[in-house]
């Protein structure tokens, strides 16, 4: 079983008294590797055993890639959040398949059936673009939570899909880092450790916190958007939904839900039911 959030709290923050530097390396080692696997749950596994699984290497690493149908659909991308996998957003497989369209999901490394430990944006950068080279390109992609955030920057970045449909995505690429410091209650001289390494790490990209998050250059984001977000989502702030929709103007379009939180939103009937609408050219 493991640790508590309190058990990693009291352990970081004495840490960080005495040994500052190691205990911001731990901290950005969580905040980039989650703690375990996700397994897939029963009301995923059969649309997650339905699908057709191939193994492909990205970076070194190997990564699990499902599809689902014959193949002759449009691809659609799924994306999963972190500490997920793939099969997650099993949920909206049988409504693509039955539109005609091709479902197409990975599990990001350190996920689900990938090889690594850990994931970050960069990383997710060269799964999509990878899956883009195989199979794009795509008529749309799903993402959810951080997927969604990564979803556009995929797009940004040259993967080409008409429509994204973005559930519960962070639009700050510094909220991530601001929520991470919340939840594990750190303080401050962790907390600036921890911004300097995640810099540090990220060299020779500059300016990360405003350059991987979806209100930078929203111009090169062309799909058309649906943003879902539920008002009570817990782990990632109802405000972020309006930042996203007022980056991409008029290309998209804010649903919001009330009481779904930031997981159950992906199993609702009219959540999945709007969202494949919108995938398949509805804009209502």
């Amino acid at each position: 079983m493991p640790p508590s959030v309190v058990t990693i709290r009291r352990a970081l923050n004495t840490t960080s008294y005495v040994a500052p530097r190691l205990a911001g390396r731990y901290a950005f080692r969580l905040f980039c590797e989650p703690t375990g696997r996700a397994p897939v749950r029963p009301a995923e596994k059969e649309v997650h055993e339905a699908a057709s699984v191939e193994r492909i290497v990205v970076d070194g690493k190997g990564v699990a890639v499902y599809r689902w149908g014959d193949g002759k659909g449009e691809p659609v991308l799924l994306m999963h959040g972190f500490a997920m996998r793939a099969s997650a957003l099993a949920g909206f497989v049988p409504g693509l398949l039955e539109r005609g369209l091709t479902p197409v999901a990975y599990d990001a490394f350190g996920h689900g059936d990938s090889e690594g430990r850990n994931t970050t944006l960069l990383d997710h950068r060269a799964l999509t673009a990878a899956l883009h080279d195989r199979h794009g390109p795509f008529r749309a992609i799903i993402g959810h939570s951080f997927g969604g955030t990564c979803a556009y920057d995929a797009v940004r970045e040259g993967v080409r899909a008409e429509r994204i449909v973005s559930i519960g995505a962070l639009c700050d690429f510094r909220t991530s880092y601001d929520t991470f410091c919340v939840q594990l209650g750190l303080r401050e001289g962790l907390k600036k450790e921890l911004h300097r390494r995640t810099e540090e790490f990220f060299r020779p990209e500059t300016d990360i916190w405003r350059r991987f998050s979806v209100s930078h250059r929203p111009e090169l984001i062309t799909a058309r958007s649906l943003v879902v977000h539920d008002r009570k989502d817990r782990e990632v702030a109802f405000a972020e939904a309006g930042k996203i929709v007022t980056a991409l103007g008029g290309r998209s379009r804010l649903v919001a839900t009330e009481g779904l939180g930031h997981r159950r939103v992906l199993t609702d009937p009219s959540v999945i039911g709007q969202s494949l609408d919108f995938v398949t050219g509805g804009d209502a």
